[in-house]
């Protein structure tokens, strides 16, 4: 069977060997967590608790402000020590509310909504995803409430689970789909009575066998279910070429899938949300994948939300002499950090710890005109041309070839021979654009 795919795109070395064959290990409760009140694009919650409060694991701390806000909940049980300004993985800093552990987990939080999901109220699922503080886990930090709530007239036909995992070393996905293929497939089916979606599709690479395997094992005699084996290829997990690939439907310019009648939601938010809805438990741990030459024992550990990235990387053995770059994420579409003193959030898929030698950056030349960026760039751009525009301040020029379209998959500058930094002065260029827009409206 041909596997699904989209067009232009790269192929990138996985490297995913050092953790792939491991199980998942469950980390042991942390001293302290340190939980934002802001993750994703909605306004900072608004604390609930004071310092010295005794919290139990689940309990509202923070209540959500505006719709597209999302409640903080305590990953631990403990003790309220204040109300702190803290470095958060966005590289900017921001308030967060500190717990002191005391004591182990309590019992959920939250009422199940009930046992047969073909009885639930589909209001009633987006409110308690909302609850649950349950956001996009892939990494873009969407609130996942918002995406099963669609503008009044769409249809949603088609609900997909992402399960690509395209960026190198990463495979705390690979081990969910592994690990909780039944747990998934419940998600899935309580996302689509959510929207009324007709069909369910969960998107795996095909190399990926245990995981195909086990997912089709746990939508036997749901018909509505199906997975999909898609190519090794970069990025097929942006959302817009998992589209492409399984449903042949492009996302319009500037549009977002709900255009096209599509949800899409990674593995572990399907798990989340099963959970919530289920089980009556918040969002309070995910996985995370840590590895990379500069770590001791790379492995993916379940990890309490809110954690210092310092102890998560001592659960992995700690750091060799010669780790030299921390990134938040994966190598190319993670952020660098300064240090480890960062709490790891709900959409932490990785901390990847290079060595000195490899997180050397390489000597940026001039441009051949090989144009491979434009040859490869899924959203079928011309980074080379968006980049210039952004180091020369051309406002104008950057928002007339669509610089708003990237989805910094960073894709032109792991291709480019030339070595140039593209996708950072894109990036660059979409906040300066912003910035002006802003600007010009008012707001600022």
């Amino acid at each position: 069977m041909a596997l699904k795919t989209f067009k232009r795109g790269t192929v990138a070395p996985e490297r995913k060997e050092a953790t792939r064959n491991q199980a998942i290990q469950k980390s042991s409760v942390p001293e302290k967590v340190y939980l934002p009140l802001a993750e994703g694009p909605g306004e900072p919650a608004k604390p609930v608790v004071k310092k010295g409060d005794e919290v139990k694991a689940g309990q509202l701390l923070a209540e959500a402000q505006g719709n597209w806000g999302l409640p903080v909940r305590a990953s631990i049980s403990g003790t309220v020590e204040g109300i702190v300004e803290r470095a958060l993985v966005s590289g900017q800093s921001g308030k967060a509310i500190v717990i002191a552990a005391a004591g182990e987990e309590s019992s959920p939080a939250l009422e199940p909504l009930g046992e047969k999901i073909e009885d639930l109220d589909p209001a009633a699922i987006i409110t308690r995803v909302q609850e649950a503080g349950i956001l996009g886990m892939g990494g873009a930090a969407f609130p996942a409430h918002i995406k099963l709530a669609p503008p009044e007239g769409v249809t949603i036909d088609t609900v997909i689970i992402n399960g690509a995992e395209c960026e190198p070393y990463l495979t705390c996905d690979e081990k969910i789909m592994e690990e909780k293929p039944e747990e998934i497939v419940k998600g899935l089916q309580i996302l689509m009575q959510a929207t009324g979606a007709k069909e369910g599709i969960i998107g795996v690479k095909g190399h990926k066998k245990k995981a195909l395997e086990g997912l089709e094992k746990a939508a036997e005699g749901l018909p509505a279910i199906r997975t999909c084996a898609l190519a090794d290829k970069y990025p097929q997990g942006a959302e817009k070429m998992l589209i492409d690939a399984i449903l042949r439907r492009r996302v319009p310019k500037g549009g977002l899938p709900f255009q096209v009648g599509v949800v899409v939601n990674n593995v572990q938010t399907a798990v989340a949300v099963k959970e919530a809805v289920l089980d009556g438990q918040s969002l309070l741990k995910r996985v995370v994948t840590v590895t990379g030459s500069g770590v001791n024992e790379p492995k993916d550990i379940e990890v309490y939300v809110g954690t210092l990235a310092a102890e998560v990387v001592e659960m992995a053995g700690g750091l060799k002499e010669e780790a030299g770059k921390v990134v938040h994420g994966g190598p190319l579409m993670g952020i660098s950090q300064h240090n480890l003193d960062f709490p790891l959030g709900k959409s932490t898929a990785g901390l990847l710890i290079l060595s000195e030698e490899e997180a050397h950056l390489p000597r940026e030349w001039e441009c051949i005109r090989c144009a491979r960026c434009v040859d490869n760039c899924p959203m079928f751009l011309n980074p080379i041309s968006l980049a210039n525009f952004s180091q020369f301040d051309r406002l104008e020029d950057m928002e007339r070839f669509s610089i708003m379209e990237c989805i910094e998959c960073g894709t032109c500058s792991y291709i480019c021979p030339a070595k140039k930094p593209l996708v950072q002065r894109i990036i660059l260029g979409k906040g300066a654009l912003r910035a002006a827009q802003r600007k010009n409206a008012g707001r600022d």
